[in-house]
């Protein structure tokens, strides 16, 4: 049939390594957690887009993985004796990418995902086996784009630049059509019947067009949540999932606890948007913020933890117990305990039209995703910290020059030894040091930026299209409502930070004082750059995450 290719792919070495082959001692151990079944030639195992299937352990016969993918059908690859089938989805419970189907009359060991979880958490051996061939799994699906989403947009729009990053942070597979580049797009937006002025577009297999869709619509979309259930009580809610909250969800389900973590975007937080890190104990040779927080996505949902993705809060309930916590869409959830690692939002400059330009030339991330849409132009970056550091080198790799703006005198005191001495050497990055933007010019999207040198007064202007945005941090906690005692730049104040005069003016309502990583609220936590007098690294917000867990036990035992 048209469009239908059979030829069975040849593997790479890195495909190789994402299927290895059981040892008849391991598919014994496996064979108590599931049961065998003989599958016709031409059986369908699984549909693609199917939720919760199960994972099949090939003893004989022959299966292969289809992807169906604008009108094509492709096979992706065969499985032999010894492998087995299944992706990162399986953990996170998302639908199958692929439909599974017996080339030849087969075999199988068939094991449900709930007794695919015991294996992972009982079996070492086989837990680490099942996860570096899930992860590759996913790479290889992402890297050639076998997914069953495809976005339409414009590299001009904002909120197409907010759907890709989305995904693209959310590690799920899609196709990107770009209607001022690519052929054919305007053939696809008239199939489905949308005007190109309601640009972007998700379009899934078999589904209604999604328009300019917001977040959790796209999660919903996808299949990427679990079911909530409100009468549920969770033994911990963490509330945002950047590095301290994902740490936090990882040693709290890992010790047997009911874990529910609540995202209002993608996971990782602005450790998520960071090109490279290199002072992670370790990984000596650095690594992304996305790699980082795609491994303890997968830890945390490997212990148990239900994780919401696109899913805001809009307040907590402090005066009950469980603790109710109340969603952005009108839905709450209850919990014995709650864990806030919310993070910081990077600060905004105070220019009268910052607001037109952000997405459109303006940014808060230094990703792949931005990248692409700079390369061979010049950027600026504000700011002096390490992101910003990470930022311009990453930058400078693909972009023609890029511009440091900080308003110090140089990056001594808020920057690592090994980022600044980079900075020194590239040739590509200038350091503009007491320096700050004044202006920004554009009509539809940023043309150009003033800004001015205090050491010399002048105002330069230049021909500009792309700024990056990393400074100081302002804390997200206008959603407390005034629920929990804060400093006076709005971070949460915790453990011997709260006074007798604030504690007594918050009602504590016993004797024993705040531990350490606790609020004005009995039973609640705050971890991360949330927290007041946090220290501002991945490693301290990974730290306190899981620090807190600790307190959490010694509250439910209360």
């Amino acid at each position: 049939m048209p469009g239908v290719s059979g030829a069975v792919p040849v593997r790479t070495a890195m495909e190789q390594l994402a299927f290895p082959k059981l040892t008849a001692a391991q598919i014994e151990r496996l064979e108590r957690f599931g049961r065998r079944r003989h599958v016709a030639a031409g059986e369908v195992l699984f549909e693609q887009g199917a939720e919760n299937r199960p994972l099949f352990v090939l003893l004989a016969g022959s299966l292969e993985a289809v992807n169906h993918s604008r009108g094509e059908e492709r096979i992706v690859t065969v499985v032999e004796p010894g492998e087995f089938t299944g992706e990162v989805d399986m953990l996170l419970g998302r639908r199958s990418l692929v439909l599974g189907r017996a080339r030849a009359e087969s075999e199988v060991i068939e094991i449900a995902r709930a007794d695919l979880r015991r294996v992972l958490e009982t079996d070492p051996e086989l837990g680490e086996i099942f996860l570096r061939a899930f992860l590759l799994r996913r790479a290889h699906l992402i890297a050639n784009t076998l997914g069953d989403a495809v976005l339409i947009g414009s590299s001009h729009s904002p909120d197409t630049l907010r759907l890709k990053g989305f995904l693209t942070r959310s590690g799920h597979p899609h196709t990107y059509l770009d209607v001022d580049r690519d052929p054919g797009c305007q053939e696809l937006l008239d199939h489905f019947e949308v005007p190109a002025n309601e640009i972007p577009v998700l379009i899934c297999c078999g589904r209604p067009a999604l328009r300019n869709p917001s977040l959790s619509d796209v999660a919903a979309f996808l299949g990427f949540n679990p079911r909530l259930i409100e009468e549920a009580v969770h033994d911990v809610i963490v509330i945002g999932a950047g590095p301290s909250g994902l740490a936090a969800a990882v040693y709290a389900a890992s010790e047997g606890l009911d874990v529910l973590v609540l995202e209002g975007g993608a996971p990782g937080g602005q450790a998520g948007s960071s090109s490279r890190i290199e002072n992670y104990l370790g990984f000596p040779e650095g690594i992304t913020g996305q790699e980082l927080t795609d491994r303890a996505f997968f830890q945390a949902e490997k212990f148990g933890a239900q994780i919401m993705l696109a899913t805001g809060v809009g307040s907590i309930d402090c005066t009950h117990r469980p603790i109710r916590v109340w969603l952005a869409d009108g839905a709450s959830v209850k919990g014995r305990t709650v864990i806030v690692a919310t993070g910081a939002a990077y600060r905004k400059l105070p220019l009268p039209n910052l607001a037109q330009f952000e997405g459109n030339g303006v940014y808060y991330g230094a990703t792949h995703v931005e990248a692409q849409l700079c390369g061979g132009e010049e950027v600026a970056i504000v700011g002096a910290g390490n992101s910003a550091g990470q930022a311009a080198i990453f930058l400078a790799g693909t972009a023609k020059h890029v511009h440091m703006l900080v308003r110090g005198e140089g990056l001594e005191d808020s920057m690592s030894r090994y980022l600044i001495r980079r900075i020194e050497e590239s040739p590509g990055i200038t350091l503009w040091p007491r320096t700050q933007v004044e202006a920004l010019h554009g009509a539809e999207r940023l043309e150009r930026i003033s800004w001015r040198c205090a050491r010399t007064r002048t105002l330069e202007q230049r021909d500009l299209r792309h700024l990056f945005l990393m400074t100081g941090a302002t804390p997200n906690t206008d959603w407390l409502r005034d629920c929990l005692e804060l400093d006076d730049k709005h971070f949460i104040k915790t453990g011997a930070d709260l006074g007798p005069a604030e504690l007594a003016a918050a009602g504590w309502p016993l004797r024993r004082p705040p531990h350490l990583l606790e609020t004005s609220v009995p039973g609640v936590f705050a971890v991360g750059d949330v927290r007041s007098n946090s220290v501002k690294r991945v490693a301290s917000a990974v730290g306190e995450g899981s620090i807190a867990v600790q307190f959490v036990h010694s509250v439910l035992a209360e």
